[in-house]
């Protein structure tokens, strides 16, 4: 099947949504609009139950089929929170509020879910229930983990859980997707070094954490370097080095933050233990202190197999065999995964076309590929719960 008729039909509509969305942008948790206007297409639509303040600001909607027997339930979810970017593009819809913008695409992702929502709740030609997922607070807040830790999963009886994100870079309205771990867990590291300040011209009475943090920054990439296998995958990004406030004086204390990013459990827990390691022995030797609080944000992003394999049969069904099931793995992370750690399921991406790259500011959504995602949400229910 191709792109589904009626879909086409209200491409326009979903197309105003999104931009609208676009103009209008939230961060985090406090997607306050966003939501309301999510819940109020939702009723508008027909849709049979529509829950709001999941994960403090999230929505549910609950679209029952024709049949139910079946007694299953599918799971579909999109994000709804922008970034704290300006935007630079100076069109139409161009952001309305002051250094945020939808710089990721879940704009698009909002709009396109939506779409598929009206359609299944107009044909309702599936046995059993489609549930879909609005979440804030993708980007770095963790609102997949709260609406999961408040339940969401049992609330609803969700069998098995679908995402979907957008990708510049691959061919426009193409599919992708792998088995297993796709995108990497997210973590972030705070170092605090404490050594003796004093006047910059006599170092010889200070213990200078400016020097500390400096070869703790080198050190650290030792840790991938020398201890993780050649063979895995592993990221450690120090990206902040704050210390001191004037020309003449060496600073009492440093702060250091960064990321880290790994593909398996096993990696991710040798990284935490030898980064503690290296920071602390490393500090010691010049006679500093030096403390590291690993913080651990997203998990790994791991596909479940035949969910994979089904994903991947749905999308063939919308654009034939512009489907790549081998897509490489990533190190940006995505809290879809704490839905996949929750039922089994999978990620999928969906072909931005060319353009500039995800939280850059000239970005923008396409548009083109909103028929191609709906109609892939609408398959896929109508796949998993055949009406017979």
């Amino acid at each position: 099947m191709p792109i589904v008729n009626r879909i086409a039909e209200f491409h326009d509509d979903v197309t105003a949504w999104r931009r609208d969305i676009h103009a209008h942008p939230e961060l985090q948790f406090d997607v306050h609009r966003t939501a309301a206007l999510v819940a109020e297409k939702l009723r508008e639509f027909g849709v049979d139950e529509v829950v709001t303040g999941i994960g403090r600001t999230g929505v549910v909607g609950v679209i029952r089929g024709r049949k139910t027997g079946s007694g299953r339930a599918i799971g579909l979810r999109a994000d709804m929170d922008a970034l704290p970017i300006q935007e630079v593009l100076d069109h139409p819809y161009k952001s309305r509020n002051a250094g945020i913008m939808h710089a990721c695409g879940h704009d698009g992702h909002t709009a396109m879910l939506l779409g598929a929502a009206r359609y299944l709740a107009e044909t309702r030609n599936f046995d059993g229930t489609a549930v879909v997922i609005f979440q804030p607070a993708e980007e770095g807040g963790g609102g997949g983990r709260e609406m999961v830790e408040e339940g969401m999963m049992d609330r609803f009886a969700i069998d098995e859980v679908y995402g979907m994100h957008n990708a510049p870079g691959l061919p426009t309205g193409s599919f992708a997707i792998r088995s297993g771990s796709m995108m990497a867990a997210a973590d972030m590291f705070v170092i605090d070094i404490e050594g003796i300040g004093g006047h910059a011209a006599r170092p010889q009475r200070c213990i200078d954490t400016t020097l500390v943090g400096a070869h703790i920054m080198t050190a650290l990439q030792s840790v991938v370097a020398r201890n993780v296998d050649p063979i895995e995958a592993a990221v450690v990004s120090v990206t902040t080095f704050k210390a001191g406030d004037a020309f003449n004086v060496i600073p009492q204390t440093a702060r250091l933050t960064g990321t880290a990013r790994t593909l398996s459990a096993a990696v991710r827990d040798q990284l935490e233990e030898r980064m503690t390691e290296v920071v602390e022995h490393t500090a010691r030797a010049f006679g500093a202190k030096a403390t590291l609080d690993y913080q651990r944000h997203y998990p790994v992003l791991s596909n479940h197999s035949l969910q994979t394999d089904f994903a991947a049969s749905v999308a063939r069904q919308v654009v034939g065999d512009r489907v790549d099931v081998n897509t490489p793995q990533v190190m940006g992370g995505e809290d879809f995964a704490f839905m996949l750690e929750a039922r089994p399921g999978a990620f999928i991406y969906i072909g931005q076309g060319d353009g500039p790259y995800v939280h850059h500011p000239e970005y923008d959504f396409n548009d083109e590929i909103i028929p191609v995602g709906c109609s892939y949400w609408a398959k896929l229910v109508e796949t998993a719960l055949p009406a017979g």
